[in-house]
């Protein structure tokens, strides 16, 4: 990513908590004082075990969730105040879309290209232009010749990658993936995740990504880690991989591949070197035994 494209903050938070039973003051928060930012066209990963607050976050930032305490800013618009009128809902949902676990929940028409139409056309958007959009937007995820097909016959990843064209095509500028891969076989998950990437790295748009695989989290620009409803670690994917012991403390572990490369130094192997994805670890093995 570009220092340009870096230097633009797209997502703030401010002292951001939600507690989902808020009528008994004993109740842990879900999420807890966390104050965070996102820039524009950056891929963040968000992890955590289960119950560690990353997808009340997803849910927070798209206002699916009103926080109890705290703000949430989109290019310096506070997205909690109380002067948020439908119409401003309507534009946030529109400029940061949300894909969720499950594709058939987000599918909504018996073909492919009347679901990713379904959007812009409640939108009021003209036929003309909605064509171009679900064209692109299917071309986008490698999906167009699929555009006649039933949804319900499509394998989960492909399903998955028509949902995410349905978000394409309301032209947001923010995507935010809540365990979009969970449901998924290891074919599913590559397919979702090579489109993730290439909408991030091609197109610009602005990636959060709800995730606990942690080989999905190397590909990010940046991980945020959360435990218990606080933020624990924050940093490139290096520097997060890098505190392993303190992962594993939360129930959280590093890619295969880095946890290779730890055991092998540790074993007086030098090797010199960032080792996140399975690619740079194998470069730092063969360069060493070549």
């Amino acid at each position: 990513m570009t220092g340009e494209r870096m230097s633009n903050v797209f997502i703030r938070t401010e002292d951001l908590s939600y507690r989902y039973e808020e009528d008994d003051p004993k109740a842990s928060p879900a999420l807890r004082s966390l104050s965070m930012e996102v820039c524009e066209g950056e891929f963040l990963a968000v992890l955590g075990h289960n119950g560690s607050g990353k997808s009340t976050l997803a849910k927070l930032l798209n206002m699916v969730l009103t926080p109890t305490e705290g703000k949430v800013f989109i290019r310096g618009k506070d997205i909690t105040s109380a002067d948020m009128t439908e119409e401003d809902m309507l534009a946030l949902r529109k400029n940061v879309g949300m894909v969720f676990q499950n594709p058939d929940n987000q599918l909504v028409a018996t073909i492919v290209e009347d679901d990713v139409a379904f959007g812009p056309e409640n939108l009021g958007i003209p036929p003309e232009e909605i064509r171009r959009r679900v064209d692109d937007a299917l071309r986008d995820v490698g999906m167009s010749e699929y555009a006649k097909h039933e949804p319900h016959r499509l394998s989960g990843g492909q399903k998955q990658r028509v949902a995410i064209a349905g978000i394409l095509a309301m032209m947001p500028e923010c995507i935010i993936f809540d365990e979009s891969t969970a449901m998924l076989d290891p074919v599913g998950r590559r397919e979702v995740m090579d489109a993730i990437v290439r909408l991030n790295r091609e197109k610009g748009i602005t990636v959060i990504m709800i995730t606990h695989y942690m080989d999905e989290a190397a590909m990010a620009d940046r991980i945020l880690v959360l435990n218990d409803g606080e933020k624990l670690i924050e940093g490139t994917p290096a520097e997060v991989f890098e505190q392993e012991k303190l992962l594993k403390s939360c129930g959280l572990d590093v890619p295969q591949g880095t946890e290779l490369i730890h055991r092998l130094r540790e074993a007086g192997i030098p090797l010199d070197g960032e080792c996140v994805t399975v690619e740079q670890c194998a470069g730092l093995i063969a360069g060493k035994f070549r």
